[in-house]
């Protein structure tokens, strides 16, 4: 089978393509040279854009976020928001540990402002999902005479793309006074955040995971009793939250990728990247039978594959898929380039792989594009073999 000359990118859990919806926003917001701080004519319309994309970023939460605190990042979001001291008025409010999911992305385990020595991980089990008993026996056991919990979990894993059972998490944390922050980043946009019951306090989204720019993020808080203290000081942008000037360009961009996703989402698209989804497990199987896909009988987010193929290693399989026009990733993007096993597939429990590939696909893959990364797959297995053999 020949191998096609155009690239296909199959690398959507890393950064999403920028969507042309988000590129004319950006474009527009650029001949916008005020700052939207200031008062004049030029500035208000600068707020008016910045405005309006807070309002579509606050669609992502039914329309109910009571903040949405613009920052660089998902990072720096997560930075902001684990934190010991909070505010609720002018009164303080003290968190004396952090409780966090294992395999959370590295900028939850890293703990944001938290102390080496307050950071509890939170184990998962074999399919990705967080452990509830040792979760409710972990922050039912935390004395809240030295501060209250804080728990941080992911919706969904960047690598794998196991959901957490958001209900259930929310329900344990906050029987036990605590307050739970959740890492959106993978699920906003390609699956709808139901708020009928409870699922989180705050909530951390990126906004080229979803289609917008690079470099632009926000925490969404549900309610405006009670904040993190600022991460970054200096003037009073974002009521107080977040200094420095607006990037607006950047946030014309998020406003309008988050317009495009929902839309995406009313007309059911990523029902069908599931559908090829299972199409390339269905056929990984049948290229591979020893093949282990990881968290494939939990629920997942639906266009996310985590596998690994024995004999071959994640790196080999990635050089071998980029040789063949195919972009794909070893992992999640901020560990791959470094040496040592996922610490996801660690808090798993896993041993004895040489690591993992992942396959995230884009909206709109079709049967093709399935296909041609299967015969890739299936080329460098004969290759695997041949070796073997030799």
């Amino acid at each position: 089978m020949p191998v096609s000359n155009e690239r296909l990118y199959m690398d959507y859990n890393a950064s999403a393509p920028l969507g042309s919806l988000a590129r004319q926003a950006m474009v527009a917001a650029m001949d916008l040279d005020a700052n939207p701080s200031s008062v004049h004519d030029d500035g208000r319309k600068a707020r008016a854009v910045v405005e309006k994309a807070r309002s579509q970023i606050g669609k992502l939460f039914d329309s109910q976020a009571k903040q949405v605190v613009f920052t660089s990042g998902a990072t720096e979001a997560a930075n902001f928001a684990l934190t010991p001291d909070w505010t609720m008025g002018r009164a303080l409010v003290r968190f004396s540990k952090l409780y966090v999911a294992s395999s959370a992305h590295p900028c939850l385990l890293s703990g944001g402002r938290f102390t080496g020595d307050d950071i509890v991980q939170v184990p998962v089990t074999g399919d990705g999902m967080v452990d509830l008993p040792a979760l409710e026996r972990t922050v039912g056991d935390h004395d809240t005479d030295s501060g209250l919990p804080l728990v941080a979990m992911p919706a969904a894993c960047n690598e794998t793309g196991v959901l957490q059972p958001l209900r259930e998490i929310a329900a344990l944390v906050r029987a036990h006074r605590g307050t739970l922050v959740v890492d959106a980043v993978q699920m906003a946009g390609r699956m709808a955040i139901g708020l009928s019951e409870p699922v989180g306090d705050y909530f951390i989204v990126s906004a080229h995971k979803l289609g917008g720019p690079r470099g632009i993020g926000a925490l969404i808080a549900l309610s405006d009793i009670m904040m993190p203290l600022p991460l970054v000081r200096g003037g009073g942008q974002e009521k107080g939250h977040r200094a420095g000037t607006e990037n607006t360009v950047g946030i014309a961009g998020f406003g309008a990728a988050v317009e495009a996703a929902l839309a995406d989402l009313a007309r059911d698209r990523w029902a069908a990247i599931a559908t090829m989804r299972d199409r390339f497990e269905t056929g990984l199987r049948a290229l591979c039978p020893s093949v282990t896909i990881y968290g494939e009988h939990v629920p997942r987010l639906p266009n996310t594959s985590f596998f690994s193929l024995p004999g071959i290693k994640a790196e080999t399989a990635q050089i071998a898929l980029d040789l063949d026009g195919i972009a794909v990733s070893a992992g999640s993007a901020c560990s791959s380039g470094k040496v040592g096993p996922s610490h996801v597939l660690e808090a798993m429990g896993v041993e004895k792989v040489d690591g993992a590939l992942r396959v995230s696909l884009v909206p709109g893959a079709g049967p093709a594009d399935i296909d041609r990364i299967l015969a890739s797959l299936e080329r460098l297995l004969k290759r695997s073999l041949s070796a073997h053999a030799a």
